[in-house]
């Protein structure tokens, strides 16, 4: 950090927290173990991380995305009871890594590498389930809500079950939106002003459906602002303000060619002690075989995250003087990035956040969310943002390309049938109160049209289990809705309630609400 004179402008941090719906659907290599990994390795230590900070009185850290499917399996009595049985099966694999020796005496695998690695994963292991008994066993809700009613953080929703919003009917992305709003709302006792759009995709229009919701901004990616990130900008006749992920900077942290967790010193991801299940490696070099690797020192890391954290702040510190000389008046950097890289990619990443949130004020940047962003005027003038998302070529090909034309016609045609049968069933003779049926028919629907499927099958990344779930929930929004439209309501009544018993996310979730 060469200078501590205030730097123009102000730098937000931007987290997007999220996972599908993982309880009940599966446990390993996709499923449960999914949701586990990333609540021991990222979210756990994110909330210390915060309420640390917090602890030392300071405020407006960040801008931390939370979408309603993540909150719901945080806060769910079946998965808190599968974290913890996580949580002591790590503590086991821990103890028998440091007396079992895994394989040949070369690398990472040494029997007293495994040992030292071993040591250093059980106390790991037994603080996090010292903090997940002592604050977690009621849910992450009532965690995130005095860090919202504080002003540590700035909470940004978004709609239920985390659906590709352009390809949606219209009256379904209204319904996902404002119950994800309601959802926040129910959990921590807040309404979201700003969302994180899911796989920050826009259509042209969608503010106008935004604003109504009650929503003031959202998060774009930085080519659909042309590139220039350095406010936010209105988006067209509204006062919806988008705000642009700045690449330069993103990029800085997540780059698969020059992105620190790429590192030498940093704890290797992908490579597994198989006795154990733990990654007892060190990155070591990018061409490195796995069972080449140097094992994991904790010291030569910590020296690598100082280091990364000087490079950050004076990375940040540069383009707001650059951004702010160019555009004749204080800049707005944003660096926004998946929660999830934060410990469960990059196992240092936490301690990365910790140290950066401590250095770039003490560097004189100003740190601030989104929200603060608009209090403060970083906004410009009104802007024509393209159809577009943060997937592969910036647009929609990810979610309706030709590896995906499938399940885009699947969503089709699920969203038909299932919207007429919430119709059907809201025009029931004793229609009035909650309708069990019409609100797992919408809840098994949205499950169906979530974003992760196509990504997952564009990106070959488990495509089969992606396409599973998709099939598993358009199959049971068919067959309650066939079981209601052919009068058979107790049958549809017993179907509804089968479901649910995997898929009973969104208690609150309230057909009567389905727009007209």
């Amino acid at each position: 950090m060469t200078e501590h004179n205030p730097t123009p402008g102000m730098f937000t941090l931007v987290l997007h927290t999220h996972l599908p719906w993982l309880a009940h659907h599966g446990r390993w290599p996709v499923g449960e173990e999914w949701l586990y990994q990333s609540w021991a390795a990222c979210y756990l230590p994110l909330v210390r991380v915060l309420r640390t900070l917090a602890d030392e009185g300071r405020g407006h850290l960040l801008s931390l995305g939370m979408t309603p499917v993540v909150t719901a399996q945080l806060d769910d009595p079946y998965c808190l009871t599968g974290m913890h049985h996580w949580l002591a099966n790590w503590q086991l694999r821990a103890q028998e890594a440091t007396t079992v020796s895994s394989g040949p005496d070369t690398g990472y695998a040494s029997p007293e590498a495994m040992r030292q690695f071993g040591i250093r994963q059980y106390d790991a292991a037994t603080a996090a389930m010292s903090d997940f008994t002592t604050l977690w066993r009621h849910g992450g809700s009532p965690l995130l809500r005095p860090l919202v009613e504080a002003g540590t953080i700035e909470l940004l929703g978004g709609p239920l079950a985390h659906p590709f919003q352009p390809l949606l009917n219209p009256r379904l992305r209204e319904f996902a939106l404002r119950e994800g709003l309601a959802d926040a709302r129910h959990r921590i006792g807040h309404t979201p002003t700003g969302i994180w759009a899911p796989e920050c995709a826009y259509a042209p229009g969608m503010e106008i459906g935004y604003a109504a919701a009650g929503v003031g901004h959202f998060m774009v990616d930085g080519p659909s602002l042309h590139g220039d990130t350095a406010l936010g900008r209105t988006v067209g006749d509204s006062d919806v303000v988008a705000f642009g992920r700045d690449l330069q900077v993103s990029y800085r942290v997540w780059s698969p060619k020059s992105g620190y967790p790429g590192h030498a010193a940093y704890r290797d991801f992908h490579t597994y002690d198989h006795l154990t299940g733990l990654k007892p490696a060190r990155v070591t070099g990018r061409n490195v075989a796995s069972e080449a690797k140097a094992p994991y020192d904790p010291e030569r890391a910590d020296r690598a995250i100082d280091v990364h954290v000087a490079d950050f702040v004076e990375v940040v510190r540069r383009r707001l003087i650059d951004e702010s000389d160019r555009i004749g008046r204080p800049a707005h950097v944003v660096a926004a990035f998946d929660t999830e890289l934060f410990g469960h990619w990059w196992y240092e990443g936490p301690q990365w956040l910790e140290r950066l949130l401590r250095a770039l004020p003490a560097a004189g940047i100003r740190v601030g969310t989104l929200a603060d962003a608009i209090a403060d005027g970083f906004v410009g003038g009104p802007v024509e943002l393209p159809p577009s998302s943060w997937g592969s070529g910036k647009d929609w090909q990810v979610w309706n390309g030709p590896k995906v034309t499938d399940l885009v016609q699947l969503n089709a045609e699920v969203v038909d049938t299932a919207l007429a049968a919430v119709d059907k069933a809201m025009m029931h003779p004793d229609a009035g109160g909650r309708d069990v049926v019409a609100d797992q028919i919408l809840r098994e629907t949205l499950l169906t049209v979530s974003s992760d499927w196509p990504f997952m099958v564009s990106k070959d990344s488990a495509a089969e289990y992606a396409r599973y779930r998709a099939h598993l929930h358009a199959h049971a929004t068919r067959e309650i809705s066939a079981a209601l439209a052919s009068g058979r309501r107790p049958q549809a009544q017993r179907l509804a309630e089968d479901w649910n018993r995997a898929d009973g996310l969104f208690g609150a979730l309230d057909a009567r609400r389905l727009p007209q």
